[in-house]
């Protein structure tokens, strides 16, 4: 398709741009269309982003949108965006808004009735889910968890009877720690850790918890995770049905 055909941006909208998680081949050609027709690129870390788009010969004003300016910035965009903007939104890596900022300035937009667009691509989450293994038709996605112990092992355990795959983001930091936690909690599952994806080192380990931990004492696993978790099975549960921290919840 010629792009004299495709219908240009539309004014006023934030452009949720996916990005390459490791492999820059994974970029689309509408990615690249809008990242070249945005008016102003607001990125998660403009240093990182800027070489993406030098890498694909394209120019364009980039704003600094992270944790800790979200609030500030969410407003200067949705300003631009009344005044007619086309701001397309990325993050160091995958879809915005996934463990990533995103989700304020999207609210934002939304509640001010202006236009919101996904424009998708890589996600470390589906990758790694659809390469596992494990099912795939319910899965609950928890992304980062807490950094203190207790509060990990509340939600590991509160999570007990999630019928579908469990799935999380971790460092290679934490990675023994979480691995460590998943063998008290849930001895008999299998796990599957995804590192490295889309890139030259990509790997998928399997097994349960306890073989996975002592993996860890032979070699240094680096990289970011995605760690994956057989569901819950009947078996799993304590007599009386889910736990009570999980009936609670609601989750």
């Amino acid at each position: 398709m010629e792009t004299a055909t495709l219908p240009p941006l539309l004014p006023g909208t934030l452009y949720l741009v996916a990005t390459p998680i490791g492999n820059l081949e994974d970029i689309t050609l509408r990615a690249l269309r809008v990242l070249r027709e945005c008016d102003v690129v607001a990125a998660e870390d403009t240093r990182r982003s800027g070489q993406l788009l030098k890498h694909f010969g394209i120019s364009r004003p980039l704003l600094s949108y992270f944790q800790f300016n979200e609030a500030r910035r969410s407003e200067e965009i949705i300003e631009r965006l009344r005044h007619g903007a086309k701001v397309a939104l990325v993050t160091d890596a995958g879809s915005p808004g996934i463990s990533d900022p995103g989700e304020r300035v999207v609210k934002a937009a939304i509640a001010a009735g202006l236009r919101v667009e996904s424009v998708v691509g890589p996600c470390a989450l589906v990758g790694a889910l659809t390469a596992s293994g494990l099912p795939t038709d319910e899965f609950h996605f928890v992304g980062f968890l807490p950094h203190k112990s207790g509060q990990r092992r509340n939600r590991l355990t509160a999570l007990q009877a999630v019928p579908g795959t469990l799935v999380f983001y971790e460092s290679p930091y934490r990675i023994e720690k979480l691995l460590g936690e998943l063998a008290e909690i849930y001895p008999a599952r299998e796990v599957v850790l995804a590192r490295e994806l889309t890139k030259k080192f990509e790997e998928f380990l399997r097994g349960k918890p306890a073989e996975l931990l002592a993996l860890t004492a032979q070699r240094s696993l680096k990289g970011e995770f995605v760690v994956m978790v057989a569901g819950a099975e009947a078996a799993d549960l304590p007599r009386g049905g889910m736990p009570a921290a999980v009936a609670a919840s609601g989750v």
